[in-house]
């Protein structure tokens, strides 16, 4: 039996589902730009995909503010573009929200990559000093972006702290300040506290006991 034909068609569809779901290129143009694919509907979808945005209006949206901060020199860059988008639609946007702050996010990376370029070759003290600031702040804007990212995907929520909790005979506890998102931690500042406490509770049960005992010998 010949599988060979079969293989061959097998490796055909694979090969024109891998390029039907690649991300198609923006074609720059002078009034404008275009999204390089042989049917323009799917391209616009897997372009929507891609950006993590949820209608054409938004994926157009953000596409146009990419390509303005993909400018090198004086005109926008396709290298730059085409990287801008790989990286947003690596990171998988999940919303408009998410959409928006990747963008920004991979716009900031650009800039700083352009100010450490600009960093490299200054000419005199004052370009070094202007573009040495203007790294310095978008080197710490880029992580304080993927910290609200972050926080943002998991919906805001805040650690929880339990302090000053009794444990009872056989139980565990976690002494010290534990936090962990999304949960609650156990957690005793005091643990002296919880030790005179058990020791109170010991003299008050020996309490009675010792009284007892002085009555039946004074009798």
């Amino acid at each position: 039996m010949n599988t060979a034909p079969d293989l061959a068609m097998s490796m055909a569809i694979a090969a024109t589902d891998q390029t039907k779901a690649a991300i198609p290129r923006i074609k720059l143009l002078s009034h404008g730009f275009s999204i390089d694919h042989p049917d323009p509907e799917i391209g616009e979808q897997l372009m929507t995909n891609a950006l993590g945005v949820a209608d054409r209006e938004a994926m157009h949206g953000i596409l146009r503010q990419l390509v303005k901060a993909s400018v090198s020199g004086e005109s926008p860059d396709e290298v730059n573009l085409s990287f801008m988008i790989s990286m947003v639609k690596s990171i998988k946007p999940r919303d408009s929200v998410e959409a928006m702050l990747v963008a920004q996010m991979v716009s900031v990376h650009v800039m700083a990559m352009r100010c450490a370029h600009h960093l490299a070759n200054a000419d005199d003290l004052a370009q070094h000093d202007s573009a040495a600031r203007a790294l310095g702040r978008l080197a710490r804007t880029f992580p304080a972006q993927i910290e609200a990212l972050n926080r943002y995907r998991s919906h805001g929520e805040p650690a929880i702290t339990v302090q000053n909790v009794s444990v009872g005979d056989g139980g565990k506890a976690i002494v010290g300040n534990v936090t962990q998102h999304a949960s609650v931690i156990v957690s005793d500042k005091k643990p002296a506290c919880a030790a005179r406490n058990a020791r109170k509770a010991a003299g008050s049960k020996r309490g009675p006991d010792s009284a007892d005992a002085k009555r039946k010998a004074q009798a």
